[in-house]
């Protein structure tokens, strides 16, 4: 690798440690136009693009989450493995195989199973590669995700192919050497990073898939036809337990397409919670409304109010007389008829939001029976206002409050808004 462990990246871009990728690319940027090796004497050349490689891979480490990450906790040294012999840059996955010891003892890939790091009980060794995860999205009801769920679907993946154990090619055939990339399974290719600038980075030879060998069509494989993999269907079983939740996620391990010398990846559903027409969820706490008509707000009642989500019914006693009235936007708690919580018995809560559904216009038409729910209803105990003159005036009844100081600018009008900022920018891209 061109870098030695002594340089400082940071240095090289003439940044802080604390800088954002923002101001890491600003300063690639900069760094790539002074120290460009176009824009110096010949004499300079060869020093300018010595210097020019280190911006490029100062960059290309310091620009990544990762790669910056194991700079700062390990220095060059983490990436001296990786870059050995051909200065194309960190082999990320030689890194974190060798840090998290990834298919070290059936502790999976990637970040999964971190019990395989390095010291600890020597399970820090070198494993194959994981092949990539497959996730998707999983839409399940609130029904459920209430009573848990099991379901079987077919999936088509590849797998090693039996008659040639994933070679590709006939028994004792020898595979030949690929010319494109001269047998390293790679080739270094140029990519514009800005106008008038390119940088080198390592892509996959594309005539031997990254193999770097390759078996004539005559001695490859009957079976795969040299692609070392075949298409099997298999019937896989998702389980969601009960008291699942959105953005959960249901791991069927190793059931991914297979690779040649890798671990098989993961199948991953991420659970997506459909909207229901009754409940409203919010972590094991559910919430529904309870519609009472005026007659039963006022004198109670004894019904089944709502169906639960495992098809029961719920039923609620409000006594009266010397109960409570229920009043418009009161909540009502049912401790324990919420969502199961998972990997327990418990439930949470379930709250009932009253609306109190009044009649309709014009159902009383009767003076007499007027006259009897006044006699029966409670006075409000108003105080009389008294005035020196009365306007009887007309009235109407509108849906909100959109038309209230309408046009005025108040900012206490319903709907004001502030165009205060909006009008100074047009007024000054109109200068300019």
């Amino acid at each position: 690798m061109h870098m030695s462990s002594e340089i400082d990246l940071y240095e090289i871009l003439e940044i802080d440690r604390s800088a954002s990728k923002t101001d890491v690319k600003k300063a690639y940027h900069k760094a790539a136009r002074v120290h460009h090796p176009d824009k110096v004497p010949e004499s300079e050349r060869a020093a300018a693009d010595d210097r020019f490689k280190d911006i490029q891979q100062a960059y290309e480490i310091l620009s990544d989450d990762q790669t910056r990450e194991m700079y700062d906790m390990h220095g060059m040294a983490a990436f001296e493995k990786g870059g050995a012999g051909g200065g194309a840059g960190p082999d990320l996955d030689d890194i974190l195989a060798q840090m998290f010891g990834q298919g070290m003892g059936g502790m999976g890939g990637g970040f999964e199973g971190m019990g395989g790091m390095p010291g600890m009980g020597g399970m820090g060794g070198r494993g194959p590669r994981k092949s990539k995860n497959e996730v998707q999205e999983y839409e399940v009801s609130l029904e459920e995700l209430y009573k848990g769920k099991t379901t079987r679907f077919a999936s088509t993946k590849n797998v090693i192919c039996g008659n040639c154990e994933g070679s590709g090619g006939k028994a004792n055939a020898k595979p030949k050497k690929c010319g494109t990339c001269d047998g390293r399974g790679s080739k270094i290719a140029l990519r514009p990073v800005g106008p008038g600038m390119v940088t080198q980075e390592q892509v996959q030879c594309s005539t031997c898939s990254g193999r770097g060998s390759y078996f004539p069509d005559d001695k490859k494989c009957k079976k795969c036809k040299g692609a070392r993999t075949t298409s099997q269907r298999k019937i896989l079983e998702l389980y969601i337990p009960p008291g699942s939740r959105q953005g959960d996620k249901i791991v069927l391990s190793g059931e991914a397409d297979q690779v040649p010398d890798q671990e098989p990846g993961d199948i991953i559903f991420e659970l997506v919670e459909t909207p229901h027409e009754v409940f409203h969820r919010a972590g094991a706490d559910l919430q529904a409304e309870l519609k009472v008509s005026l007659q039963e707000a006022l004198t109670g009642f004894n019904r089944v109010v709502l169906k639960h989500l495992d098809g029961r019914g719920i039923s609620l006693h409000v006594k009266q007389p010397a109960g409570r009235i229920l009043r418009p936007g009161e909540i009502l708690k049912i401790s324990g008829e919420g969502m199961p919580i998972k990997r327990s018995d418990a439930k949470g809560d379930l709250y009932l939001i009253v609306d109190v559904i009044f009649p309709e216009d014009g159902w009383l038409r009767d003076e007499a029976t007027i006259q009897k729910i006044r006699d029966v209803l409670p006075t409000t105990g108003e105080e009389k206002i008294t005035a020196e003159e009365v306007d009887e005036v007309d009235w109407e009844v509108v849906k909100d409050m959109e038309d209230f100081g309408a046009g005025s600018g108040d900012p206490r009008a319903a709907e004001w808004e502030d165009d205060s900022e909006e009008e100074g920018e047009a007024a000054q891209c109109a200068q300019q």
